[in-house]
């Protein structure tokens, strides 16, 4: 966990110093430190950005480099969970630290006043809980835990520096057993394992209704529970057993199956076993009354099949009022946590708010507790709740309304609503007011201080001609009435590509002409992103693949997100980029090679060809940048709720310089010898079984429109032509049948097929 946390400063430009214990059978006395870092290099998801970070990076021991506790101005205690440890890591601490320096534990859930104890004034005045959730690069959830004596400036800087500049989502915990999201998260996996015993379910059975179908993570309950590993789990729910009473305590006691699981070495997935185990490319599931694995199950139930047409309070009032087994077991397993998440209000947390944000961006839950319970109905669910029975908290049975309205969320202690927290660097996309035009697959939002946004709102981003359409109707609207343009979304990704469907469909019906049409328009309607006499800045994240990407390489500026994933994948269904996307990236390679320094036009082709052929995608935008889908003037935010503030800042800063478009310049290109090396290239690979025969002819198209065609070497050549050479390849592969299968296999399977 700590070289995670040095790895995810690493990714934001932050140095740090990673200091261990002295390895006693070593002779590398950081040893121990610098195993911790190359690790880095093989976990999967990657903690770090780009493999350059590691270089700040620094391994360090607790005995020889006590001195470099001096020079740093935050100090992260990162060890085993033992009060007795930390507490005389912090006299070490304590003794070394600077005056002023922020010091922090980032402890799962160990008393922050209790290792204060026998501290410097300076020291407790500077100190707090910082508990990162795991992997640190990627889960949002940062609990800030101010003791009785840390002083309030350094409580409101670390909030303020958790959210802007390591781009997390901060919640302030109270010093309570696991503070907010564990806790909570902890009872609702024991509450659902109690259910399922008494249910007589499996594992498989209870993943199969807990994860996206109620809006969490694919790895449900018992996968994530794999993937935290039971020893940790097990950890955690002892901490708050030993800190509660009665009916709490009793259900922080551990079931048995756990405990023999961990006897017997089945801790998860850094097990190779827990409650699930792979044997070839089967998922096998664990029996826990025999303790032998089998065939994974998954629930059927009328209600399951309901609830996948329907979305928000109409699914959840679906199935957790159904009357089947699914229902029964959604009701009962959620209803505990729901009436838990209440009685603890105030305890743990000031708000409801951030109870429902911790559980989001902790746990990757899409609804919080108190989110969740609006959509059920609270009325109808708290009379259900007092018919079997239950328990309710006074001050939810004195709620006359709804936990969240009109932008207010309730507050018990003053039994009011008050206005809902706001991030002056949050742009929220709402239908409104701010709409100036739309079709069926996009927005245009006016965001003010005159900037325009164009946010795409067909299923999955997919771009047609609706899109198209309304990217040409933006920047003319732009250039007469506006600033700038900002082109971004806040859907589950930025875009993912083209409507393959409807280019399926088409190919199939053997409309070529119809194809050909919109490929034009679509290469149009980029080089008018290009061209436009006002800056069009994009704000990518998230997966933002093939037309995706093409969208946003022509742009004047490029905002990513951190977690961006760009690339060109139109191999992956026959294809080759159609929007100019080969054209952009290697105008992008040649724009990055040193002004006035002769340098290897073949080389750049290479390049870019090797980055398209192979479908390479970024694992993050910083890697985006090391791949020339960015350029280094482009910006990153580590925050994506500050994604399209940052990109609406961007897009002021260029209009208010006085921006002009980029002249028109011809492109040098490789031409016939060019494509020959290119060519050779690609038929190695093939006749090494690399790539297979369709893969060699795609390769050839894509070669051909890299190289330039049919020119000699070193030609200048306009955008023109290469938008002519793309879309002539781009139509003879459509119409290929081995195209229109691989088309076929990813609608249908999700995935490539190799032919």
């Amino acid at each position: 966990m700590g070289s995670g946390i040095a790895a995810h400063l690493a990714n934001i430009g932050i140095p740090s110093v990673l200091l261990d214990i002295v390895s006693d059978k070593e002779e590398n006395r950081n040893h121990l430190s610098e195993s911790a870092i190359q690790k880095l290099f093989k976990q999967k998801p990657a903690p770090l950005a780009s493999k350059q970070n590691e270089a700040l990076i620094t391994a360090g021991n607790l005995e020889d480099d006590l001195d470099k506790l001096a020079e740093a101005d935050w100090i992260i205690e990162v060890i085993v969970e033992r009060l007795d440890v930390k507490k005389s890591i912090f006299e070490l601490v304590d003794a070394h630290r600077k005056k002023g320096s922020i010091v922090s534990s980032n402890t799962s859930g160990i008393s922050i006043n209790a290792m204060k104890e026998g501290r410097s004034d300076d020291f407790k005045k500077h100190f707090l809980g910082t508990h990162f959730f795991n992997p640190p690069r990627y889960l949002k959830l940062l609990e800030v835990i101010p003791t009785d004596e840390t002083d309030p400036n350094v409580t409101a800087y670390m909030k303020s520096f958790g959210e802007n500049v390591l781009g997390k989502g901060v919640v302030l915990a109270k010093d309570t057993p696991n503070f907010i999201a564990n806790r909570i998260g902890t009872y609702g996996l024991l509450k659902t394992m109690h259910v399922m015993n008494e249910m007589n379910l499996s594992p498989g059975e209870v993943d199969s209704v807990t994860g996206p179908l109620i809006g969490r993570p694919k790895s449900a309950t018992f996968r994530t529970l794999d993937v935290v590993g039971l020893d940790t789990f097990i950890h955690v729910a002892k901490n708050v057993y030993d800190q509660t009473t009665g009916a709490e305590q009793a259900v922080f006691d551990v079931p048995d199956v756990l405990i023999r699981m961990r006897e017997n070495g089945w801790i998860g997935a850094k097990a190779g076993q827990g409650f699930f185990k792979k044997e070839g490319k089967a998922i096998l599931e664990l029996d826990s009354q025999t303790m032998e694995y089998g065939e994974r199950k998954r629930m059927k139930a009328a209600s399951i099949e309901l609830a996948k047409q329907q979305k928000g309070a109409s699914k959840w009032k679906t199935l957790v009022y159904a009357k089947d087994e699914a229902g029964q077991f959604l009701w009962n397993m959620l209803a505990p946590m729901l009436l838990y998440s209440a009685q603890l209000t105030g305890e743990i947390a000031d708000d409801i708010v951030s109870i429902d944000q911790a559980m989001k961006w902790g746990f990757g839950w899409n609804d919080g507790p108190f989110e969740i319970w609006d959509k059920i109905g609270l009325k109808e669910s708290v009379e259900k709740m007092e018919a079997e029975g239950q328990t309710i908290p006074e001050w939810v049975k004195e709620l006359d309304g709804p936990f969240y309205q009109n932008s207010q969320y309730y507050d018990p202690a003053s039994k009011s609503y008050k206005p809902m927290p706001q991030d002056e660097k949050s742009i929220y996309l709402r239908k409104g007011t701010t709409i100036i035009k739309e079709n069926s697959g996009a927005r245009l939002h006016d965001i003010g201080d005159g900037v325009a946004l164009l946010q795409f709102t067909s299923p999955n981003n997919a771009i047609g001609m609706d899109i198209i359409q309304m990217i040409n109707a933006s920047i003319d609207e732009v250039e007469k009435n506006y600033k700038a343009l900002v082109i971004g979304n806040q859907g589950k990704n930025f875009c993912v590509g083209a409507n393959l469907a409807m280019i399926l469909m088409t190919a199939q019906d053997d409309d070529m002409w119809e194809i050909d049409m919109t490929v034009k328009h679509f290469q149009q309607a980029m080089m008018k992103i290009k061209y436009s006499s006002k800056p069009v800045v994009a704000a990518p994240f998230g997966m933002t693949l093939g037309g995706g990407t093409e969208v946003c390489l022509p742009a004047a500026h490029i905002q990513a997100a951190h977690e961006t994933y760009m690339g060109l994948v139109e191999v992956g269904v026959g294809l080759i980029p159609g929007g100019g996307g080969n054209k952009e990236l290697y105008i992008r390679h040649l724009n990055q090679m040193a002004e006035g320094v002769d340098y290897d036009l073949q080389a750049v082709a290479n390049k870019v060809f090797e980055t398209i052929a192979m479908a390479n995608v970024s694992t993050s935008a910083a890697e985006a940048r090391d791949n020339h889908f960015l350029y280094h003037s482009d910006g990153i935010s580590v925050n994506q709720d500050h994604l399209l503030y940052d990109a609406k800042k961007a897009a002021l800063h260029l209009a208010d310089r006085g921006y002009t478009a980029p002249a028109r310049k011809k492109i040098p290109v490789t031409g016939e010898t060019g494509y020959a090396t290119l060519l050779l290239g690609a038929q190695s690979m093939h006749a090494s079984g690399f790539i297979s025969d369709h893969d060699l002819t795609i390769a050839k198209k894509l070669a051909w429109v890299i190289a330039g065609g049919n020119v000699p070497f070193g030609t200048n050549v306009d955008e023109e032509y290469l938008l002519e050479l793309e879309r002539e390849a781009f139509l003879q592969l459509a119409a290929m049948p081995r195209t229109q299968q691989r088309m076929q296999h990813m609608l249908v399977k999700g995935k490539p097929l190799r032919n």
